[in-house]
């Protein structure tokens, strides 16, 4: 019999996740029909690229055969990272391009909603035992704090002391964070003692610091260069600093700076970003997070009519996108 992949499980559950969110928003009562359209219309303008979902569903599928109890922790996930990335645009100074009908006010408040309150609605909803509540709330502030962390060490990056070692720190908070926070909760919701809430935690924060470096390779590939522009420090940017001499150390930083405001730099930084020596070490260090993850999956066990689908999940988002024959993007327009 062949395995359900994680897209099998997303095509199944999507309608079940969305009548969640329903559920949710109904809960807040006749009086906030605003506030429903609003959050409606940012969850349509917004919705999410990868079917990340089912990774709660996953989680509690391989503890007890039954992925449908995790159905509001999806829910939850879906409502936070909807919030989150819109937050992350709104610090781009993107925010007004990408709420759809919404201002970029509605669009600030009903964040609000879907990231913070929504959750906890959901956690106190009949479909959640009352047991778990206080336990999933933390994992929820939790979460939140994480990330935040994380985001202003990156909103504060400096390239000039930058290492493979720091960017991780960084990447294990801003995304890591809210994906060990969905894989406790769902762990939690399955009745997982304390130790295997705890890997399913590690599982999450290993799973998330892939995510972010799968991310930054779609950045490069699609042309957005928004980590140029805004003068993140990605992983790659730490990669090429660790292999290059002394010489081509300081040109990458100066380019970092000069890429802000420069099309010229952000051409000349993304080629040496994209040389072999940079991308070797890349790759390796890819290799070395996914086999960390796969390493937590075969210490967790569990239903092996799901675990497959979680080790197809972390080999999908570990695939190395970049190489020599990569696209060197090209800024957007106007920019001199």
């Amino acid at each position: 019999m062949s395995s359900l992949t994680y897209l099998d499980l997303h095509r199944q559950v999507s309608p079940d996740i969305e009548a969640e969110i329903t559920a949710a928003l109904e809960r807040l009562g006749p009086a906030s029909d605003a506030i429903g359209n609003a959050v409606t219309e940012l969850l349509r303008h917004r919705e999410l690229k990868h079917p990340l979902s089912v990774l709660p569903l996953l989680v509690h599928a391989a503890e007890t055969g039954a992925p449908g109890p995790a159905l509001p922790v999806s829910a939850v996930h879906v409502l936070w990272w909807t919030s989150a990335c819109y937050l992350d645009d709104l610090a781009d100074g993107a925010g007004a391009a990408v709420a759809g009908a919404l201002s970029e006010d509605e669009a600030l408040l009903a964040t609000v909603i879907s990231g913070h309150i929504l959750p906890l609605h959901i956690i106190r909803s009949p479909r959640i035992p009352e047991s778990v509540r206080g336990a999933l709330t933390t994992e929820v502030a939790g979460g939140w704090t994480g990330a935040i962390e994380g985001q202003l060490s990156d909103i504060r990056g400096d390239s000039g002391r930058a290492t493979r070692d720091s960017v991780t720190t960084v990447y294990r908070r801003k995304s890591g964070s809210p994906f060990g926070m969905v894989t406790a909760m769902a762990a939690i919701v399955s009745g997982a003692n304390t130790g295997r809430v705890e890997l399913w935690r590690e599982f999450g924060c290993v799973f998330g610091i892939l995510w972010q470096i799968f991310n930054d390779q779609e950045d490069i590939l699609t042309g957005r260069n928004e980590d140029l522009l805004n003068g993140t420090v990605t992983y790659l940017l730490a990669c090429a600093l660790e292999v290059a001499p002394p010489r081509s150390k300081e040109r990458i930083r100066t380019l970092c700076g000069a890429s802000r405001h420069s099309h010229g730099a952000r051409a000349e930084l993304t080629g040496l970003l994209l040389e072999p020596a940079a991308l070797h070490r890349y790759r390796e260090d890819i290799s070395g997070f996914r086999d960390g993850a796969h390493r937590l999956l075969d210490d967790l066990g569990g239903d092996e009519r799901y675990l497959p689908a979680l080790r197809h999940l972390v080999d999908q988002s570990s695939r190395m996108l970049l190489g020599a024959e990569a696209v060197r993007a090209e800024a957007a327009p106007g920019q001199s």
